[in-house]
């Protein structure tokens, strides 16, 4: 038996609600659930409360919600911000510390922390964002928060500034060092995936999935790379046709 998987779309600032569940109505068409498969989509927050409610209506084996960033401070006098509280029920997953959250807002690994620790407390499960070469300060920070559930998505800058994916071989020895400093945690990789050169990655045993930018935008490209990390899944248990 296979350890969980998981694909995770980040729309980051795109679709509102008409748009988002045009995407999920797509979506449900196209996509089997695959054993073994989580799939989490991650719209923009404005989208969440109509999207939890018709996702859940549509009945989506093996398909949930995260979003985007959360509130590294409880509810109270913090004008703009949104607590994990307000979150729970709406996601099961919340995105912390993401590349673009470091730089655009500068963001520190601390703020990672604090977040963290909002997320957990509320029950969210944190998908914490790892990039170089600040990984192992990055890391450290996450030291004293207890959760069995986190994954670990690392996400190289100029992967994404430049739209060239890391190679196959420096993303293996990064998951090998990630997991070497937290023992027993999901591993996932993200940077300019598409569905063409998913493969190189999706084979990588360091790797529990993948962290999908741009290509989740499109739902039938989504699928694709959905259904190609469910491919190896089926190879890696022996299920393959």
């Amino acid at each position: 038996m296979c350890m969980t998987k998981y694909v995770v779309g980040n729309w980051k600032c795109n679709k509102g609600q008409e748009a988002a569940q045009e995407w999920f109505s797509e979506f449900a068409g196209l996509y089997s659930p695959i054993e073994g498969l989580e799939v989490i989509v991650a719209p923009s927050l404005i989208c969440l409360l109509p999207l939890s409610q018709y996702v859940q209506a549509l009945q989506l084996k093996n398909v949930s919600l995260a979003a985007q960033d959360v509130s590294p401070f409880p509810k109270g006098s913090y004008t703009g911000a949104v607590a994990a509280d307000m979150l729970k029920g709406l996601v099961d997953y919340v995105i912390i510390g993401h590349s673009e959250r470091r730089r655009y807002f500068h963001e520190t690994s601390q703020d990672t922390a604090n977040k963290m620790a909002e997320a957990v407390d509320a029950g969210l499960k944190p998908i914490v964002c790892i990039d170089q070469p600040y990984a192992m300060s990055q890391l450290t920070a996450l030291n004293d928060i207890d959760c069995d559930e986190m994954i670990i998505a690392y996400g190289p800058v100029e992967a994404t500034s430049a739209r060239v994916p890391e190679s196959p071989q420096r993303v293996a020895e990064t998951a090998k060092f990630i997991s070497q400093v937290h023992s027993k945690r999901p591993v996932i990789y993200g940077g300019s995936l598409f569905p063409d050169n998913v493969g190189d990655y999706v084979s990588l045993p360091q790797l529990s999935g993948l962290f999908v930018g741009e290509s989740s935008l499109d739902p039938k490209s989504f699928v694709d790379i959905c259904n190609r990390v469910g491919d190896s899944i089926k190879h890696e248990t022996g299920n393959t046709p």
